[in-house]
């Protein structure tokens, strides 16, 4: 289990914030999950002020940058070690590969990767990934981009979710790639910001353990409270790993309302796609 980035920058008091961080990190959550622009970049401070006092050392930190050249990443890289008080990171992600036309920016020369490379070498990074929310076709170009310039990325982070697996399924389209390849799995929106929730066909700890049930790494779930913390906790202690049977019987509660994606607006809307409506972030 890892702990979102966006919404534990959302509470109105930072000491919330950072408490849930830091509880985390008590109770056995070791994966961090950040991004440069989360909430203006607060998202990153509060994570940096909770990983005071010996708590950098418990965690294994991630955060994302939107710059597709080299001198917005850099900038990037760099504005995100500041705010999170830490000499490295421990994961480093394109954030948002959401256009077909991404890979083709990212990978160019004076591109984003280089400035990623260039970090790496100089310790300010140890791994380097991408994420993305649209689509798994967006995904799959990614990959092959990376074979064409012969990089591999250490990570993918992707939706596995219980609607996913009905409608531009990144479980059944980039899953097995990334198995093939050996490439560290980070499922993402479990609950699909508790929207999928609102189909009133599974429960928040059903749809925890079927992400857990797929071959990840980790997934990561959005806590904005202690209660909502608690509850992933218990999820990961109570799990047990499903069968091919009991993955079916929840795919066949969830089967009718996924058809359209309509509680997958990250896939069918802009609800989510931060740099749409911020195109400065790429630069």
């Amino acid at each position: 289990m890892g702990l979102g980035g966006y919404h534990i920058g959302s509470q109105k008091d930072e000491s919330e914030s950072i408490g849930i961080i830091r509880s985390a990190l008590d109770e056995g959550i070791n994966f961090l999950d950040n991004c440069w622009d989360y909430n203006g970049g607060e998202s990153e401070v509060r994570m940096g002020k909770a990983l005071r006092d010996g708590y950098r050392q418990k965690a294994f930190l991630m955060t994302k940058i939107d710059g597709r050249d080299r001198k917005t990443a850099a900038r990037q890289i760099d504005e995100s070690l500041r705010r999170l008080e830490t000499d490295h990171i421990d994961l480093l992600q394109f954030h948002e590969v959401i256009r077909m036309n991404d890979p083709e920016r990212i990978f160019e020369a004076g591109g984003g990767m280089e400035a990623a490379v260039k970090a790496k070498q100089a310790g300010k990074i140890r791994y380097i990934g991408f994420t993305g929310h649209k689509s798994p076709e967006i995904h799959r170009h990614m990959l092959e981009v990376a074979d064409q310039h012969k990089f591999l990325f250490d990570s993918v982070q992707m939706p596995l979710n219980v609607m996913d697996a009905h409608f531009h399924s990144f479980e059944k389209i980039v899953l097995p790639i990334l198995v093939e390849k050996n490439i560290g799995v980070l499922g993402m929106k479990p609950m699909g910001d508790k929207i999928i929730l609102q189909s009133k066909t599974v429960t928040p700890v059903e749809c925890l353990h079927y992400a857990m049930s797929l071959p990840t790494s980790v997934v990561i779930t959005g806590c904005d409270s202690m209660d909502i913390l608690h509850q992933a906790l218990q999820a990961a202690r109570d799990f047990q790993p499903w069968d091919e049977t009991r993955r079916a019987a929840v795919l066949a509660k969830t089967d009718v309302a996924a058809r359209k994606g309509e509680y997958e607006l990250y896939k069918t809307s802009t609800q989510f796609d931060g740099t749409t409506h911020n195109p400065q972030w790429l630069g």
